[in-house]
């Protein structure tokens, strides 16, 4: 905690360099919030995917997605809605358009491929399913917020809401900034670093409000100073053991949960500070006391015992 005004200093720089960004530059949505072609097609032999995209760009189509699913014969390929179009329905047949051409060119490198499913998501479906999103963010934050103040104390609630909030747009920020393409699968992830950082977060208020109670004649910077030490191989053995597997999922995992994969690497690294900095920062900022935790016995209550 000695620490904890240069940790302060360097969150909220992080904070407002990620909501510059995200106001400058937004977030790169995926074809799942922008709407758009899906297309998945078969092939009578193993295919590589640089191929595809090479086939795919000289057609006209560079900024297509293409991975393989299931196997190595089978390859879905997405591509973005035409810009200012029009309507839904005239986007719908620009993008079957698109779909027919981009087999068209297929076919021309392998005469064998064939269609299997063709789906359109439509730009209305795209802005419901991120208004949606938003708002089970905001939902779960607000569970959590009755959630924590129930079980602790209304300091320690706001302390995991701001930790959680300065996760949150932090990873938002680091997407914007590299304008990684953020879909449905990285929505997931965000809602997943949000219960992995509380999770850590309540580890270390628990053991804070124990020592609150204990360690009396403690100041409350001493008694976090020794709450931190206490947990602090739990939460990196932890973060360290979930990062190795999240790494894992990175390098061997298929294109289609690389994003995914970056999303739950900078929430782990980003939760893990702030469970051990902000959080804990914040409560002592609130200026959270002994009086604030410890238990009032009712006048009597030895005496109720002993009968």
């Amino acid at each position: 905690m000695g620490q904890r005004k240069l940790a302060i200093i360097f969150s909220i720089s992080l904070i407002l360099f990620s909501v510059y960004s995200l106001i400058d530059k937004g977030l790169n949505f995926g074809l799942d919030f922008t709407g758009g072609a899906l297309i998945e097609v078969h092939y009578p032999e193993s295919v590589d995917l640089e191929n595809i995209r090479a086939t795919l760009t000289k057609a006209g189509f560079p900024e297509a997605s293409v991975l393989h699913y299931g196997t190595s014969r089978d390859v879905q390929i997405r591509v973005a809605a035409p810009k200012d179009t029009g309507s839904g329905e005239n986007k719908k047949s620009q993008s079957e358009s698109m779909s027919d051409a981009i087999l068209a060119a297929l076919k021309t490198v392998n005469s064998g491929v064939e269609m299997r499913r063709q789906e359109f998501v439509g730009p209305q479906v795209g802005d419901e399913l991120r208004d949606d999103g938003g708002l089970a963010m905001i939902y779960a934050l607000g569970a959590i917020l009755i959630y924590v103040m129930l079980r602790f104390q209304w300091r320690f609630a706001f302390g995991s809401i701001f930790a959680l909030i300065h996760d949150v747009i932090i990873t938002l920020g680091v997407f914007s900034v590299f304008q990684l393409n953020f879909d449905l699968t990285v929505l997931a992830a965000v809602l997943a670093i949000i219960g992995y950082s509380l999770n850590d977060t309540i580890v270390v208020f628990d053991r804070i409000r124990e020592n609150f109670r204990k360690l009396r004649k403690n100041t409350p910077v001493q008694v976090i100073n020794i709450s931190l030490n206490q947990t602090l191989s739990r939460t990196m053995m932890t973060s360290i053991t979930t990062l190795f597997v999240v790494a894992a999922m990175f390098v061997l995992g298929a294109e289609m949960i690389h994003a995914f994969s970056i999303a739950l690497l900078i929430g782990i690294v980003v939760g893990t500070y702030s469970s051990i900095y902000v959080a804990s920062s914040a409560i002592l900022s609130l200026n959270v006391s002994h009086a604030d935790l410890i238990q009032v016995e009712k006048e009597g209550a030895d005496q109720e015992s002993f009968e």
